[in-house]
């Protein structure tokens, strides 16, 4: 698969979650388990980084929707705040599935080739995509790595550390192929299936 064409369909399904219920959520978490081995190490991984976000987005949704308290408790959350937060946490669930699946499918070089695919047309309205590609591989290499302590200091000093990082950043993309433009347009399809249903 063509790495643009990945991103095409990450980013279908991503706007396609926000449009579905638990029982299409469950449908694509299934199909994105079983369709990639290794995926539930990595998503489990990503959901406990993200534990305090979905705390948060929980209780934010839970105190703050209008509804009937829980047990008519003037501090408890409403029902329809429960309700919708717990739909919202488990949509946030869901797209670092999908996140899960770009990554293991792509890898880091197949994530800077696919976006630089995607950005290449706009070459022509006089946009410097190189910028934004190679901002995009240090910002991934910087990820892979956890910062050692204290180093935000000398990140503000006048004399930042040399990281070493690539000073050239191989780009080859693969040639695209019609399963790739079949999958693009399955994509598309969907999402506005799912948005219209």
């Amino acid at each position: 698969m063509h790495p643009s064409c990945a991103l095409i369909i990450w980013l279908a399904a991503v706007l396609g979650i926000q449009f579905v219920g638990y029982a299409g959520l469950g449908l694509l978490l299934a199909a994105a388990l079983v369709l990639t081995p290794g995926l539930s190490v990595r998503w489990r991984g990503y959901i406990w980084r993200a534990r305090w976000l979905l705390l948060t987005l929980w209780l934010i949704l839970a105190y703050n929707t209008p509804g009937e308290a829980l047990h008519d408790l003037v501090w408890a959350p409403t029902y329809e705040g429960m309700a919708e937060g717990n739909l919202q946490a488990v949509r946030l669930v869901t797209m670092l599935a999908c996140l899960s699946w770009l990554f293991l499918h792509l890898g880091h070089a197949g994530m800077i080739c696919g976006l630089w695919g995607l950005l290449r047309p706009l070459r022509r309205l006089g946009l410097d995509i190189e910028r934004v590609v190679v901002r995009l591989s240090l910002v991934l290499d910087n990820l892979q790595t956890p910062p050692a302590k204290g180093a935000w200091r000398q990140m503000l000093a006048a004399q930042p550390m040399d990281l070493g990082g690539q000073t050239v950043l191989p780009i080859t993309l693969a040639p695209w192929r019609l399963r790739d433009s079949l999958l693009v347009a399955a994509s598309a399809l969907s999402l506005m299936g799912v948005a219209w249903w």
